[in-house]
């Protein structure tokens, strides 16, 4: 049977999570992840080495990797009782190592990639190093991915700068080439956005054959999508892309018990709420499954329902 080819597009833990389901299956994966994050470990080694921050970049490699559990887990190991590596991962290290030996970050990825033995192809929406702002809307700028969050203030817009950065070549074949297009799970305007804001990717995922499916949030995120609804955040992906394009949305149907929704009241979070009749008026296919598990009193995407529902969906849609 030949593979399916499925290009996956955001950041954060929500893309790995999602990975690590899909590698199992027989997919052709190829997952182009965000490199704004301007915070901790990735935002030093992105100021020091003049590159795309690494975190994401490793979280997908060890998502999708097939290696012995302790060197994976050798590969997340983080630093905590050193002042100088205190807070790097190791993996971030190891990345930022190779792109200096190389002299280019995509080769670093794709060296490092082999060594880990990865399922699929793990590319980079930039290949620079390039900042998120974020205009609220109070008319005020917030500068920096990682301070956009926590500044209490509600987004209007985000924005990349420099505008015209251009993506790799790898990234607009493998969306030109696809036969799935999954949008997200991950923080809306500082984990998927941002991919679709280099522009020639959010127009080639605009005007792919493919079909592009958002796999919307289970909660609302504070500093972000408090409030927001399911048809909230498409609205917003729209908006940034100037134009609508999303075939159907992967929505979880299940409720969460009441003790794990008041935790999350108190952090000003809720479940998205799935308003069916805004959905429709954008076109859209709503699939509705149970796709959500708790893990230590956090709600997080069940990989492997994800995986099942998508090798399922995939072989009808290609029929």
């Amino acid at each position: 049977m030949e593979k399916i080819k499925v290009v996956v597009i955001g950041g954060g833990t929500g893309l790995s999570t999602v990975l690590r389901g899909l590698k199992h299956y027989p997919f052709d994966i190829t997952a182009i992840v965000t490199v704004s994050d301007d915070g901790g470990s990735s935002g030093r080694l992105r100021d020091d080495y003049d590159i795309p921050p690494p975190g994401d970049i490793r979280n997908v490699i060890a998502a999708l990797s097939d290696t012995e559990p302790l060197l994976e887990q050798m590969f997340q190991y983080r630093f905590s009782n050193s002042q100088d590596l205190g807070g790097h991962s190791l993996g971030n290290l190891m990345i930022t190592a190779l792109a200096d030996i190389t002299g280019d970050f995509s080769s670093a990825i794709t060296q490092m990639c082999k060594i880990l033995k990865v399922h699929g192809r793990v590319i980079p929406a930039a290949n620079r190093k390039v900042n998120l702002h974020a205009e609220m809307v109070d008319g005020s700028i917030i500068n920096g991915e990682s301070k956009i969050p926590t500044s209490n203030k509600k987004i209007n817009r985000v924005f990349l700068v420099p505008e015209d950065v251009k993506p790799l070549p790898d990234a607009i074949s493998a969306i030109e080439g696809a036969d799935i297009i999954l949008i997200g799970p991950g923080s809306l305007y500082t984990s998927i956005i941002p991919n679709l804001l280099v522009k020639e990717i959010g127009e080639k995922v605009a005007s792919a054959k493919a079909r592009k499916i958002y796999i919307c949030n289970l909660m609302t995120q504070k500093g972000e999508t408090l409030l927001y609804q399911a048809s909230d955040h498409v609205k917003a992906i729209y908006e940034h892309v100037g134009k609508r394009f999303l075939d159907a949305i992967l929505v979880n149907s299940n409720d969460f018990p009441s003790p794990i929704k008041e935790n999350y009241r108190e952090q000003d979070a809720e479940p998205v709420k799935v308003n069916e009749d805004e959905l429709k008026k954008f076109g859209l296919e709503i699939i509705k499954k149970d796709i959500a598990t708790i893990q230590n009193g956090a709600v997080r995407h069940e990989a492997k329902a994800i995986a099942e529902w998508l090798f399922d969906y995939s072989i009808k849609y290609k029929k």
